[in-house]
């Protein structure tokens, strides 16, 4: 059911060749709240409550010193082909429960912390918060695929995925482009 450490490390050339300067949006999932999620063909972010219909700003963080919504974990992005790797299946794919997966090089060389993307008319900003697999990641994906996304090598490509923040309103559907801004 889950993949093993072997089968991981054999996708990583595939995940490697990810674009870098220009991808696609792949599969965008709204989380109405907790353990739910929604697959939408089109979302509108804005900057003070991230992805409009999705429960970030109302679930809060237990890393901010005031429990609420963390303003530097607004959005959450991952690689469309790492989870593809990771999930076996596309109906899988929303388990992880980022907003955004993307054909994108989200790796740090690439995207350091203040990289501004746009995403469909959208910009967003990459934080340095890191986005790691967790307990939940662990129970949904296999033991392998959360030392995968959580060791060295996955840290320095972000296989898990990235956080960002909205920088400027706009509207995002599957297959739009995500580019870096010069």
């Amino acid at each position: 059911m889950f993949c093993t450490t072997e089968e991981l490390e054999a996708g990583l050339s595939s995940i490697t060749q990810s674009p870098k300067d220009a991808g696609v949006v792949e599969l965008i999932v709204r989380r109405p709240g907790v353990d739910e999620r929604e697959e939408v063909p089109e979302a509108n972010l804005d900057p003070d409550v991230g992805l409009v219909g999705d429960n970030w700003l109302a679930r809060g963080n237990a890393k901010t010193s005031d429990g609420l919504a963390h303003p530097e974990m607004q959005l959450n992005l991952m690689n469309a082909r790492a989870i593809a790797l990771i999930a076996q299946s596309r109906a899988r794919w929303k388990l992880a429960g980022d907003q955004f997966f993307v054909d994108f090089d989200l790796s740090k060389e690439n995207l350091p912390p203040g990289t501004l993307l746009s995403i469909g008319t959208a910009v967003i900003e990459v934080t340095a918060e890191p986005h790691l697999g967790c307990k939940k990641f662990m129970d949904r994906f296999g033991r392998d695929a959360a030392i995968f996304v959580n060791s060295d090598k996955g840290k320095q490509l972000n296989l898990r995925g990235v956080n960002a923040k909205v920088i400027t309103a706009g509207v995002v559907r599957v297959g739009d482009s995500i580019c870096k801004q010069a």
